[in-house]
């Protein structure tokens, strides 16, 4: 199979190159500037600008889009915020129109969004794929972000909207940013530690992914792992993982760590996201780590 990616250089980007070149998969990675050589084929494109080497689509299999702007990377400026929605809508805009018009380009899309659809504060209400956008401003990029993909699929290219939870990874990502003030013992629940965290490990992102790219599936698609935890539950099962105690709850007020303040902090840290992967599991996936002290073991 030979497939486009963009956002190689990303956590997830990257592991999923390896994992796909390692099965003797061609992988071309678009991005800003070519670097071609011992890192593997590369094309340009230029999202801002309206650009894209269309002749490097040409012959491929699929294509998994996951490049976007970082969500936690800065404060939420009115600035960044339209950075964030700009850099997925448009680029999946340009990617999606230019697949609708090549007759010899990827039948298959696989692309980014996120579990910030539902919106960030549902309580304890059980959520798939089938569940209504939320009213905060993750949710309206993510349903940006899914739309623009409608060119695509209604050329007839497959396209797979995957909206993914918090990726579990030693490597990278909002774990990476937890582990050190709990492995200093500092770490614990937000508050009462009520809210529900939908997780998965890197390890089956990446696998469903590829299973995606495989099987007859489309519209959205939830990555996480079947049983999603309270904040609680995660900080003491992480406690366990690197043999820490986790008996301070963190006031929640306390709002820096590890994602920033304000608005950004209410939409990540102080989310309550109950998600379930109900068409992945309809469609045959089996997940290698259902279960949140196996995954941080092994990812850790």
């Amino acid at each position: 199979m030979h497939v486009a990616l963009t956002g190689s250089h990303g956590l997830i980007g990257t592991a999923l190159t390896a994992s796909l070149r390692a099965d003797g998969h061609e992988v071309t990675a678009f991005t800003r500037r070519a670097s071609g050589g011992a890192s593997g084929a590369s094309a340009t494109w230029d999202p801002e600008g309206g650009a894209i080497d269309t002749s490097a689509l040409s012959g491929v299999d699929a294509v998994v889009h996951l490049a976007g702007e970082g969500i936690a990377s800065h404060r939420w400026t009115p600035e960044q915020k339209n950075r964030i929605r700009d850099s997925r809508v448009k680029a999946t805009s340009l990617l999606a129109h230019t697949l609708a018009e090549l007759d010899d380009g990827p039948k298959v899309l696989v692309s980014g969004s996120a579990i910030g659809y539902y919106g960030s504060h549902r309580g304890d209400e059980l959520l798939d794929e089938a569940s209504s956008e939320g009213p905060d401003f993750l949710a309206a990029v993510c349903g940006l972000w899914e739309d623009a993909t409608r060119p695509a699929a209604e050329a007839g290219v497959r396209v797979a909207t995957i909206r993914t939870g918090i990726v579990l990874s030693g490597k990278g990502g909002a774990l990476a940013k937890q582990l050190l003030p709990f492995k200093l013992g500092l770490g614990g629940p937000v508050g009462r530690g009520g809210r529900w965290t939908s997780w998965i490990s890197l390890t089956d992102e990446v696998a469903a992914i590829r299973f995606l790219l495989d099987h007859p599936v489309s519209g959205p698609v939830n990555l996480t792992a079947p049983n999603p935890v309270t904040n609680a539950d995660f900080a003491h099962a992480l406690g366990r993982a690197l043999h820490r105690p986790t008996v301070l709850p963190i006031p929640t007020f306390v709002r820096h760590v590890p994602f920033g303040v304000g608005e950004l902090a209410d939409n990540l840290l102080l989310a309550s996201q109950r998600v379930t992967p109900k068409v992945l599991l309809g469609a045959g996936y089996t997940f290698e780590h259902p279960v949140l002290d196996e995954a941080l073991s092994a990812e850790l």
